[in-house]
């Protein structure tokens, strides 16, 4: 088959698999090594080792696969129907999960539909190798899908399409066949800052610059240890992530939801509180995670990022209690989370205790300035 008629083959095998987009690229990313390293020596990648044991290997497809002449780049929408975004934020305690993690785990759902599109085109090419990457292994999948025409990085670092914003998955198949190349996308987000002077912490310290210690998704999912209590009061009520710079993002008003069963809503992601999900033992948060993107930060994580937004949930004697009860068997992780809480709670407590009277007096006084003298 003639290489343009395999790549329009390739696109509509991709389209038939659900994939919304899909692009071709070569692998050489060298422009980016040097940004990559000041990111490294930057520290801004923080416990994530990874990313440094592997270093310059992200922008070295080649190096990832040998053999490998294109990059087949797609994307896959994930925005679930019933997102609640408003419900969950606005309620300070309802539990907010980040919006890709309400479904199931997207990496084997994609990794298996690109292992099928490289199945379809073996059956074209009989000397196909290839390699299907999911979010899995050293690789900048982002400039990839830049250069694949798939949309353009924003300055929140993530991937931004029109009529599409950011709510996708992107995932790559790695070839060995020299085929044609898409036109790089050129977008870019021109002057606005919304995702910049929007996140809670800081993250994004310059545009398409985050350093990952300060962002929500780090210290809630990808941090081990304690989470830096300069940065506990911003987390808020969010427990898994956080989607904060994607809601601002103007780009992201045309979104479309996505269609895909998996990715909808778990019924037990509902409107969920604090106070019930805290309440969770192990086996029961193991049952309910399972085949979902939150199991793998591990119930000890778990506890300890609910412990957070209880401290920063409005003051109930309720939420005392249950930090109290879990005191005794918890781990020092934990611990150290649940008694932060605590003494959030009993600020908060000791304020309303004395918001009352102040406003009480500050009403008498303004009556007493009003009235006549002989009153």
């Amino acid at each position: 088959m003639e290489k343009q008629q395999l790549a329009d083959q390739i696109k509509q095998w991709a389209a038939e698999l659900g994939f919304q987009a899909c692009g071709i690229t070569k692998p050489d990313l060298a422009e980016h090594e040097a940004h990559l390293q000041q990111w490294l020596d930057a520290g801004f990648h923080g416990e994530m080792h990874y990313m440094a044991q592997h270093g310059m290997l992200r922008a070295r497809p080649t190096e990832l696969q040998p053999g490998t002449l294109s990059v087949i780049s797609v994307r896959l929408d994930y925005l679930p129907q019933q997102a609640g975004f408003a419900t969950n934020l606005a309620d300070p305690n309802l539990a907010y999960i980040s919006r890709y993690a309400l479904g199931r785990d997207y990496h084997k759902l994609m990794r298996q539909r690109l292992k099928q599109l490289g199945q379809k085109i073996a059956t074209l090419s009989a000397e196909l190798a290839g390699r299907p990457f999911v979010d899995s292994a050293p690789i900048l999948e982002r400039p990839l899908a830049q250069k694949a025409g798939i949309g353009w990085v924003g300055k929140h670092s993530l991937v931004l399409a029109e009529q599409a914003g950011s709510w996708f998955f992107l995932g790559e198949l790695l070839v060995n066949l020299d085929l044609p190349i898409d036109t790089p996308h050129n977008g870019d987000c021109g002057s606005c800052v919304a995702c910049i002077t929007s996140c809670p912490t800081g993250a994004i310290v310059a545009p398409y610059v985050v350093d990952a210690r300060r962002c929500i998704s780090y210290l809630t999912i990808e941090l081990a240890d304690a989470i830096p209590e300069q940065f506990r009061a911003q987390i808020g009520n969010r427990i898994y992530g956080c989607d904060d710079c994607q809601l601002v993002c103007p780009i992201n008003r045309a979104a479309p939801l996505s269609q895909e069963s998996d990715f909808q809503r778990r019924p037990h992601w509902q409107d969920q509180s604090l106070l019930a999900l805290f309440q969770w033992d192990e086996a029961t948060f193991l049952q309910l995670t399972e085949g979902s993107a939150i199991r793998r930060i591990g119930f000890e994580r778990w506890l300890r990022n609910i412990a957070v937004a209880l401290g920063n949930a409005p003051y109930d004697p309720a939420i005392s209690e249950i930090l109290q009860q879990r005191l005794a068997d918890a781990s020092e992780l934990v611990k150290e989370h649940i008694r932060w809480a605590l003494a959030q709670q009993k600020q908060k407590s000791w304020q309303q205790a004395n918001l009352l009277p102040r406003s009480t007096e500050r009403l008498v006084r303004i009556i007493q300035k009003g009235l006549p003298r002989d009153s």
